[in-house]
């Protein structure tokens, strides 16, 4: 009798990295975009050695199956700390369980539907031809600390974190944000304009309630404010420009300096 010790089991390059399907709406790409780019600095300070994982619409393998694909989930987007970014120095194709070591710390489904498939409990042994509900699978089979599933339509995110091996409803704290404390950050709804679009959506702030921007957010203020430094120069300069030679040397200042 063979071992599973014995077995090869197939990794990220030998199991399919998509099964197929098309993206459900147009909205899902730029709310992946947005929490990930807004998220990076702080994963940088959490893994200075970049040792983190970021999944966008890629399949978690959990299990092996006929086709492989009935053994994965594809969140919208998770993330894993303390595991190396590529393998083998190649870009993961997917995060195969049996494979590694650590679980996604969270999961975030972007509800498209109904919030029916993001909330299925079917376990294994009731699920017709197989199929497994995907609220069962985060909590049960992959054990995801914290898993978010965010209705644009409803303005709304539901965030479960995994308690005595059950997801309990996590309640909201007086910001309407929920805590990821492992993170040190809170997720929550944010109704503005990105991406061409004005709507509410789901995006980050630190522990102190403060919104974690963009790259593109962070370039827009500091040229504000290096716009604000310049028209302040400015008018200091044409102010000293009143002054008489006299006034100028008095304070020190060459009047050659403010031409």
């Amino acid at each position: 009798m063979t071992s599973l010790s014995a077995l090869t089991l197939p990794d990220h390059t030998q199991l399919p990295d998509s099964d197929g399907t098309f993206v459900k709406n147009l909205q899902e790409h730029p709310q992946s975009i947005l929490i990930t780019d807004s998220i990076k600095p702080v994963l940088e300070q959490l893994h200075p050695d970049s040792q983190y994982c970021i999944g966008q619409d890629s399949g978690i393998y959990w299990r092996l199956t006929n086709p492989p694909e009935k053994g994965a989930e594809a969140p919208d987007w998770f993330y894993v700390p303390n595991v190396p970014p590529t393998l083998d120095g190649k870009m993961r194709r997917s995060y195969v369980l049996w494979k590694e070591y650590v679980a996604p710390l969270i999961v975030l489904e972007f509800v498209s539907g109904d919030g029916s498939e993001e909330r299925d409990n079917t376990p294994p042994s009731q699920g017709e031809g197989g199929n497994v509900g995907k609220f069962w699978v985060y909590e049960q089979a992959i054990r995801v600390p914290y898993y978010g599933i965010y209705e644009v339509a409803k303005a709304q995110v539901e965030v479960y974190h995994l308690v005595d091996n059950s997801y309990q409803l996590m309640k909201p704290n007086e910001r309407g944000h929920y805590p990821i404390a492992p993170m040190g950050v809170e997720l929550g709804i944010w109704q503005g304009f990105y991406q061409n679009a004005e709507l509410p959506w789901l995006r980050w702030w630190d522990a102190q309630g403060n919104l974690l921007l963009t790259g593109e957010e962070r370039a827009v203020i500091e040229r504000r404010k290096a716009e604000v430094e310049r028209q302040k120069r400015e008018r200091i300069v044409e102010k000293l420009r009143t002054l008489s030679i006299e006034q100028l040397n008095a304070l020190g200042i060459d009047p050659e300096m403010l031409d």
